[in-house]
């Protein structure tokens, strides 16, 4: 791909800010943590896992005492940064599942799809306007050597004139629509807003702007500190992800990636009948460097991923967001995936830090001798997954056995990733060879090694 004046010219303009962020609708902050307080269940982070964790407490035990605490505000991350594609898979797609478990794989896509039926459900329940429809996704194929990975032999693949029936692009060689039962779209940051609100009509308390300072285990019970007070709660559940929780052993469990996103203005009738595309259903491509696609409530098209950059150290900070090389690709990439919309602008770009696992889905565990449990490592599938962890987590700190806490992706932890330099030597050549398979459809004796040890690193 070559960049033009074009392609800049699209992003000139733009806003560095997360577009379902940038609404006069966000709630106003909630206040700090101000003095000591005793408490059934502390959870830290007020993002997906945190809220669903808080939320499915207070439906179990209506009579507990629920605390969420954030650091920053509700879902200023991850929660209100991604493309809003809440799918059923808990395992970040079937190949995965397949390959990870392959004698749960059938349990674990059934309670997928149940835990997206219940996200619905509470939806309903709660009254939660965040846009939420069940209309599918579609995979596309861009490449030849990429039809095969779409199954041509099997019910629901799109051959070319099929799936550009669908939509509109010269880059698409093939498809396959995975029905509403696999995916929804929803607006993120209206969903967590919603959640957060449930949890207050239920007699749960969030409080923002507060950092837990120390965790630490305190006779019967669980002590954290912060600058506002100290909580003593009977449970913990962490949910911090990418950021570094209070939990040493969870610190080499995870990687933060950064993921990059564009949105358009508005499109008129005219642009979207060019294209062709139902709002209902989002898009992904097939390769290892992947984009995502939608189109949003108000009409514009949301257009993300490909590029996933990990800064030594695990380094997070907010001057990782404005990656103008990163921007500009994805610009780039649009322009070509729709030359019917050259004349389209961006309004906004922004990007998220996600926490990738070697495995890249959710592992789980516990701590200060049961009492406290946690869930990361979701690898950008969080939307929907993370109500399942919240399950799951709850089922740990009960001591209960269930179909959740039996499963081995539950009970079995994935391996870490290595301290530094490794850990950027090794992402930084698994990305090299993971764009090479995308290019080539071959995959080098680097990627199979990491198959063999049940490592990865995904974008």
């Amino acid at each position: 791909m070559t960049l033009t004046s074009g392609h800049r010219d699209a992003l000139a303009g733009s806003v560095l800010r997360p577009l379902w962020l940038d609404t006069a609708d966000r709630p106003a902050p909630r206040p700090a943590l101000a003095g000591d307080v005793s408490v059934d269940l502390l959870v830290v982070g007020g993002g997906f896992t945190g809220l669903w964790t808080a939320l499915r407490a207070l439906e179990r035990d209506p009579g507990r005492r629920v605390l969420l605490v954030e650091r920053d505000r509700v879902a200023e991350h991850a929660t209100g940064r991604n493309g809003g594609f809440c799918e059923a898979s808990i395992t970040h797609g079937e190949a995965n599942g397949l390959t990870r478990w392959p004698d749960e794989y059938d349990a674990l896509h059934a309670m997928g799809v149940r835990n997206l039926d219940e996200i619905e459900q509470t939806v309903e329940r709660y009254g939660i306007e965040c846009g939420f429809v069940r209309g599918g996704q579609l995979s596309v194929a861009t490449r030849p050597h990429e039809v095969a990975w779409l199954e041509p032999d099997e019910p629901g693949f799109l051959d070319a004139d099929a799936i550009r029936a669908l939509v509109d692009s010269p880059t698409y060689v093939a498809g396959r629509l995975d029905g509403p039962e696999e995916c929804a779209l929803v607006d993120p940051a209206r969903l967590a807003w919603g959640l957060a609100d449930a949890v207050e009509s239920l007699g749960g308390t969030i409080v923002e702007q507060t950092s837990i300072e120390r965790l630490a285990r305190s006779g019967g019970a669980v002590e954290a500190t912060t600058a506002g007070g100290t909580v003593r709660a009977g449970r913990v559940v962490v949910a911090t992800n990418a950021f570094r929780g209070p939990l040493r052993r969870t610190r080499l469990g995870t990687v933060p990636v950064y993921d990059y996103v564009l949105a358009t203005e508005p499109l008129t009738d005219e642009q979207l009948a060019a294209i062709g595309w139902d709002p209902a259903f989002g898009i992904a491509d097939s390769g290892n460097h992947f984009h995502y696609y939608r189109i949003t409530p108000d009409r514009r098209i949301l257009f993300g991923g490909y590029d996933a950059i990990y800064h030594f150290g695990r380094s997070i900070d907010p001057g990782h967001e404005d990656r103008t090389a990163t921007f500009e690709t994805l610009a780039g990439h649009f322009a070509e995936t729709f030359p019917q919309l050259a004349d389209v602008r961006f309004t906004h770009r922004w990007s998220g830090v996600i926490d990738t696992s070697t495995r890249f889905c959710a592992f789980f565990g516990r701590a200060h001798r049961g009492r406290t449990a946690y869930a990361t490592g979701f690898t950008g599938l969080g939307v929907g997954a993370s109500r399942f962890a919240a399950d799951v987590v709850l089922d740990l700190l009960d001591g209960r056995s269930t179909e959740r806490t039996r499963l081995k992706m539950v009970r079995r932890r994935p391996l870490p990733f290595p301290p530094e330099p490794l850990a950027w030597i090794g992402i930084q050549l698994t990305s090299w060879a993971m764009g090479r398979e995308d290019r080539t459809g071959r995959r080098n004796l680097w990627l199979r090694l990491l198959d063999r040890l049940g490592l990865g690193f995904d974008s």
